[in-house]
């Protein structure tokens, strides 16, 4: 049952063995099917929309939020640096899907937020993005929709119950 199909093209469930332990080898199952799925939306939105997966991820967080953003509230939520943040903003401001506001609190920063043309650009991208992922779980009935999403909460929620201090300062 956990075996990976080594006739596949090589991902990371390859490298399992039989007599690795369960837990090692589901995880790398989890790691494979998480991987196959962001290759392919980061290649759709490549070729639907000329654009990449940061640059649609960015714009999500602002899409949550329509009075914008700090950069270092953006670099939080994305988990990257401000430079990757900068340079992305930057890129989508020259090509008028976000923009820039003075933030009144502190001068030194500013706010990001998307323009009406970086909404509307948006909501045609998160509705392709939806369906390619619905798509793509199209091989599970609803049961086991379900049944996959009750369990990685369990999972969730037992490495949430056991974590370090230093993850608790992430």
């Amino acid at each position: 049952m956990f075996e990976a199909d080594r006739s596949a093209s090589p991902d990371r469930e390859t490298i399992a063995r039989s007599d690795d332990h369960r837990a090692l080898r589901t995880w790398l199952r989890l790691l494979t099917c998480t991987q196959m799925i962001e290759r392919r939306v980061r290649s759709r939105l490549r070729q639907r929309f000329g654009t990449t997966l940061p640059r649609f991820d960015l714009m999500a967080q602002l899409d949550r939020f329509p009075d914008g953003l700090k950069m270092n509230e953006l670099s939080r939520l994305l988990m990257v640096t401000g430079g990757n943040v900068t340079a992305i903003v930057d890129q989508l401001a020259k090509e008028g899907l976000v923009e820039r506001l003075p933030e009144p609190a502190d001068r030194r920063a500013a706010r990001v937020r998307l323009t009406r043309a970086g909404s509307r650009a948006f909501a045609e991208m998160a509705r392709e993005h939806e369906r390619w992922i619905v798509e793509l779980f199209a091989g599970l009935t609803r049961r086991e929709h379900e049944t996959l999403y009750a369990l990685l909460a369990r999972l969730k929620q037992h490495m949430l119950a056991r974590r370090s201090p230093e993850e608790e300062t992430r």
